[in-house]
């Protein structure tokens, strides 16, 4: 994520005015804006798979899968970021079409340079969302999947899943799958992802 020079502050109205014009995409985090840097074939093809998998054990359930082109909206804290994936089960979520307030699954595929960010403050920003409930982070240099939690107190679990797992799940859409369809068509040994 890069700064941009293009103006000083954007009130929420005026950067999703300038999203539906602009070529490049762009987070926004308290009135100022940031360029999103283009992802590697690894990047895309792990989330192309998440995506694909979900779409298929969603349909017809009434949630909706959306990938990177898809932005959430953190109203209270004046954010709007592009997760890789991300799912959506509130009705109230299909009233805007430019952007989701309501999550219930958001899933980032780290490079890196976004983990720290991913892992810090975007989390933390995550984590005022109410209706999240599971948040995972894809690694793309080997197989691994982290999914944090919200307990039913409010704190955050964390669960790891590796190959010697075989399958993984997401209990806030009642999926279970196996590692390596996330991961098909991966090769982690010519893989440098930089995005």
């Amino acid at each position: 994520m890069v700064a941009s020079s293009q103006q000083s502050y954007l009130t929420p109205e005026e950067y999703l005015q300038l999203e539906e014009t602009n070529t490049t995409k762009h987070e926004y985090i308290d009135g100022e804006i940031y360029a999103m840097a283009g992802a590697t074939d690894t990047h895309v093809t792990i989330a192309l798979n998440i995506a694909s998998i979900l779409r298929t054990h969603l349909r017809g359930s009434g949630c909706r899968v959306y990938i990177s082109d898809m932005k959430v909206r953190i109203e209270s804290k004046n954010r709007f970021f592009y997760p890789d994936v991300m799912v959506t089960c509130e009705e109230k979520d299909r009233e805007n079409t430019t952007y989701k307030k309501f999550p219930r699954l958001i899933i980032e595929v780290l490079s890196d340079s976004t983990e720290a960010f991913d892992r810090g403050d975007k989390f933390a920003d995550y984590q005022s969302l109410e209706t999240l409930q599971e948040y995972v982070l894809v690694n793309s240099k080997k197989a691994r999947i982290e999914c944090f939690r919200r307990t039913d107190d409010g704190c955050w679990m964390l669960q790891f899943y590796t190959p010697e797992n075989k399958t993984f799940k997401l209990q806030s859409i009642d999926f279970e799958g196996k590692i390596k369809d996330i991961y098909e068509e991966v090769d982690f040994n010519r893989t440098t992802d930089v995005s």
